[in-house]
């Protein structure tokens, strides 16, 4: 089965009744974790943003706080993991601020993470990939948002 395009869903949802929506939301919701949560986002959250990022943060601290030390292997693979979903949470929100926001936050629980990160070069370069993107990710903000990200992301590398 070949799925239909966004635009002919759009124009096939168009043409249905609020009743008929509701139940394809639910019906959608049964089936993929991700989109229970992109409409726990959409109806819940989405109103208030800088609550969904404390909210997001305080998730990933809590993944942080998880990690098996033991071995660098089991560090870069917890890493990983959490990076995924990261980028998850930033998909929903679909924010360039949160975008920012996020990644800097990982990148400074990376940073300040025990063992340090400098023992192992495939976690150095994951950071690096991360500084790179915040970076290329700044130029499109507001100029006082460029200034006050660039700062934020300066005193993170000068922590390096």
């Amino acid at each position: 089965m070949k799925a239909a395009t966004v635009a002919q869903i759009k124009k096939e949802l168009q043409y249905r009744s609020s009743d008929d929506l509701e139940q394809l939301c639910l019906r959608l919701a049964r089936f993929k974790k991700e989109n229970k949560e992109l409409l726990t986002y959409l109806l819940f959250e989405s109103d208030d943003e800088e609550g969904y990022v404390d909210h997001v943060k305080e998730y990933l601290s809590g993944l942080f706080g998880e990690i098996n030390t033991t071995s660098y292997y089991y560090i870069r693979k917890s890493t990983r993991k959490i990076l995924r979903e990261t980028k998850k949470f930033i998909r929903y929100s679909n924010s360039k601020e949160t975008e920012v926001d996020l990644l800097l936050f990982f990148c400074k629980q990376l940073r300040e993470f025990r063992p340090k990160i400098d023992g192992n070069r495939m976690l150095m370069n994951l950071f690096n990939r991360q500084i790179q993107l915040i970076k290329s990710k700044i130029k499109g903000l507001h100029e006082d948002l460029q200034f006050d990200y660039t700062q934020e992301l300066n005193n993170l590398i000068e922590r390096s």
